[in-house]
């Protein structure tokens, strides 16, 4: 997957999280403009990118139907509202729908593939000072099976925990 990247002023990106936080995400915004701005090949409910207020649409349903929607809430850690947007956006065709307890995990799986990424870089650059100075390079090659099971770990939470997730809204 390609990367993307530019410098913009600080209030100027400042606005576009804000914007962001209610639409995915910078990266998810991000990707739907590109993909907006190029053409995906998707239905137009689905490149079209909501911006601004959120507004509120209030909707009838019976009294059980409310309870029954709360307690599927409840049971995903979102508050009926939350999880009735999540459910709309997830049938636009916005990206997946994340629970602040899903966006958790996964920012702490991101951390961790950055530590494991540090000590690679630790090695890498152990490495390159001693083949400088013209020493023998010894590969660990313990701590590079530990990292690349610390990494396989790590990318199968991420899969999995995206996988439960996206099974979880295509169902609904």
């Amino acid at each position: 997957m390609a990367f993307l990247g530019f410098h913009i002023d600080d209030a100027l990106a400042e606005k576009f999280a804000a914007i962001a936080a209610n639409e995915g995400g910078k990266s998810a915004l991000m990707r739907r403009l590109v993909e907006q701005a190029v053409g995906n090949g998707k239905s137009p409910t689905q490149a079209t990118i909501s911006t601004g207020a959120s507004r509120k649409v209030p909707i009838r349903l019976s009294e059980s139907d409310l309870h029954l929607l709360a307690a599927i809430a409840a049971q995903r850690g979102m508050n009926f509202t939350q999880w009735v947007a999540s459910l709309v956006r997830a049938r636009l065709g916005f990206p997946v729908q994340q629970t602040h307890d899903e966006r958790q995990a996964l920012r702490a799986v991101a951390r961790e593939l950055n530590r494991i990424g540090g000590n690679i870089n630790q090695i890498a650059h152990a490495a390159n000072l001693d083949r400088l100075i013209g020493r023998s390079v010894e590969i660990e090659a313990d701590a590079i099976r530990e990292a690349s099971a610390r990494i396989e770990g790590a990318l199968d939470e991420l899969r999995a925990a995206l996988k439960r997730n996206a099974n979880y809204w295509e169902s609904r």
